[in-house]
């Protein structure tokens, strides 16, 4: 049991803290005594969408573990098809949080990926720990990487296929600037197609595509069955990429701010005791297997969440930046510059037509002073700065500090 999970308050503190009354208390203390009565939840059960893939464990861990009813909710994980089912029943109320792609949510913002509504991101889920999987047929060829893909391309030319998981998504924009950083045009030079996460590997299995790029477990499935192999990891793209966040209505939170606060406790604290010990991830790996959950064996699973990788052509190497849920609390924080990194490769592939308010659009989605109420109630480490430095895996570095400079730098774009 780490320490967070033992957190509790001071029965003084709680009193102190109720007779203060709602306006004079601060946004932290106001998130610890919620739970006791002050500030409840205004809706006590909640429907949080996941997708199957491991990168939903913090959500489903936050409901198995029973930190939801620590902090006056219920959370009820709700197993979706598709992102594009996700982001309908987001938009119409049927969920009231979703394990999402941080780009589905910024499409919706900006009506990019279909009915456009405000949107709120809360806290990052996790970082690393997708892939970029080839074709066992494409490997037999020669083609194992970016280069040696390029290279077979140019060779034996015929329409090339590859999957992401939702057209503004985060699996799209790191399979286009992946192939883009290997000098081919994802939009010219191939056929890129969006196949729901569980239903990859199938599509491979009979041919549908070249390559796809998702979230575990399901690229280390396809080394397991024997059809693809690993090219690159995401990591490799931009090693602690942001990658799925929770993410609501910007009216959801309006409207239960108290219900939101819980929710993103609970869910925080899951992210902590995933990554608090080695026991704790491979019960994880145990819960998220099940049937009702991801629906795959534990093998699948287990190997990749402890940095322990196979790329399906003999290789094995320990990777230090595998999937990571909390480190320390790195990984939570809804940076701005990580929102606005999607917007730009947005503009850089035309799904945006012109230069948003890269600035302004991120402060409305990503609900940077909530988070920071939260973190601090839990005493999680925050970072000074709301924008990071990246180097990605072309050399180009990501700063944020010149977003439409960095969109309408690169050679090749939309």
């Amino acid at each position: 049991m780490t320490d967070l999970l033992k957190t509790s308050l001071d029965r003084r503190t709680v009193l102190q803290a109720a007779t203060v009354g709602a306006v004079g208390i601060s946004p932290a203390l106001r998130a610890l005594v919620h739970a006791r009565g002050s500030d409840a939840p205004e809706k006590k059960e909640v429907k949080i969408g996941f997708i199957p893939l491991t990168d939903c464990a913090s959500v489903v861990m936050a409901s198995v573990l029973g930190l939801d009813k620590k902090y006056g909710v219920t959370i009820i994980p709700t197993k979706e098809a598709s992102w594009a089912g996700v982001r309908d029943k987001l938009v119409n109320g049927e969920l009231d949080f979703a394990h999402v792609l941080y780009g589905l949510v910024y499409g919706v913002h900006l009506g990019t990926a279909g009915p456009k509504k405000d949107m709120a991101v809360l806290m990052n889920l996790n970082h690393n720990g997708q892939a970029i999987t080839l074709s066992k047929a494409l490997a037999d060829k020669g083609a194992v990487d970016g280069p040696s893909l390029a290279a077979l391309m140019a060779r034996e030319k015929r329409e090339y296929t590859f999957a992401g998981t939702f057209p503004t998504g985060t699996h799209a924009m790191w399979m286009h600037y992946w192939l883009a950083a290997a000098g081919i045009n994802p939009l010219s030079g191939a056929k890129l197609i969006t196949v729901p996460p569980p239903q990859m590997v199938a599509n491979m299995r009979v041919g549908n595509m070249d390559g796809f790029c998702v979230g575990e477990p399901w690229n280390h499935r396809a080394i397991m069955d024997g059809i693809g192999i690993t090219a690159n990891t995401t990591q490799d793209i931009w090693k602690d990429h942001p990658e799925k966040v929770l993410g609501t209505t910007a009216d959801f939170v309006k409207k239960h701010p108290n219900t939101t606060r819980a929710v993103m406790m609970a869910v925080l604290e899951a992210s902590q005791w995933i990554d608090a010990s080695l026991s704790n991830k491979m019960k994880m790996a145990e819960t998220v297997a099940q049937k009702s959950y991801i629906n795959t064996s534990v093998d699948a699973i287990n190997q990749r969440i402890l940095g322990r990788y196979q790329n399906g052509m003999g290789k094995t190497w320990d990777d230090p930046n595998h999937m990571k849920f909390f480190n320390d609390g790195a990984v939570n924080f809804p940076y701005l510059s990580d929102g606005m990194w999607f917007l730009t490769q947005h503009k850089r592939w035309g799904l945006l037509k012109s230069h948003p308010d890269y600035l302004a659009v991120a402060r409305q989605v990503n609900q940077v002073e909530l988070y920071k109420s939260v973190a601090s109630a839990l005493k999680v480490n925050m970072p000074k700065d709301m924008l990071r430095t990246s180097r990605l895996i072309d050399g180009v570095v990501w700063d944020g500090k010149d977003p439409a400079k960095y969109a309408d730098g690169f050679r090749i774009k939309a």
